[in-house]
């Protein structure tokens, strides 16, 4: 595996956000996004992601060579879009033997938010069948969110049982459960600003960035995206069974 550059030279990440319809890709030089492309639409991510690779290599003039690692969003999100987002993630890292970095969906999702140190910040989006999945945050004197709880995946109404104080609320299952939030919570939730409601690839290849520090990385072949739920298979088998 290819050996880390010096510390004063920043990692050159590839990453790759496919956990809900809008897609997307991101090449990021430490802090630094260097090109992002991002497409909501109903074509699947499996006949346009390798396309969007292939834009921002070639529009920021990069080798796979030059590549430091590959990122990918991790999950809770749409089973297929997960999927497909860490196959090609894992055939990407293992061909050009470079390191694999998994970052959890709602992680970025939350990175995506700015506030007053101690605000609390709920990240969640659709998970379908009347359900989203959900994390909690806490922003620290930077204004940056920190996570205070697990992956969640809940309906809306246990979910509004657990906000007790002003919140922020960030994610497309605050724009599903829009009214519903309003009418049971009041002034106690806040929205963010809807270009921050879909996860981006930059935010996830950020995270990305301070893991390639640690040398926190995926092993590509057990590597499994974060589900929180049993998929329709494993429900029917367990069913069968």
């Amino acid at each position: 595996m290819k050996k880390n550059k010096p510390e004063l030279v920043p990692p050159l990440i590839l990453a790759i956000e496919t956990a809900t319809m809008c897609g997307s890709v991101a090449l990021l030089s430490g802090n630094r996004c260097l090109a992002e492309y991002s497409v909501d639409t109903a074509t699947t991510h499996s006949r346009r992601l390798i396309q969007q690779i292939a834009q921002v290599m070639n529009e920021t003039e990069s080798n796979w060579e030059q590549l430091d690692g590959i990122a990918v969003s991790l999950g809770p999100g749409s089973f297929t879009g997960l999927r497909i987002g860490l196959s090609t993630a894992k055939g990407l890292a293992m061909a050009a033997d470079r390191p694999l970095l998994g970052v959890p969906t709602l992680d970025g999702l939350a990175q995506q938010i700015i506030a007053p140190a101690g605000t609390k910040v709920c990240a969640l989006l659709d998970a379908r069948k009347k359900e989203v999945y959900a994390a909690f945050f806490k922003c620290n004197s930077a204004g940056k969110p920190e996570k205070t709880s697990v992956d969640l995946v809940m309906p809306p109404e246990k979910l509004a049982t657990l906000i007790e104080q002003p919140t922020l609320l960030v994610g497309d299952g605050a724009i599903v459960y829009q009214e519903f939030f309003k009418e049971i919570l009041g002034e106690s939730i806040i929205f963010a600003p809807a270009h921050s409601f879909f996860p981006r690839a930059a935010t996830i290849g950020l995270l990305a960035t301070k893991m390639f520090a640690n040398q926190d990385f995926l092993d590509p072949a057990s590597a499994v995206p974060i589900y929180v739920r049993p998929s329709e298979a494993e429900l029917m088998i367990k069913k069968k069974s």
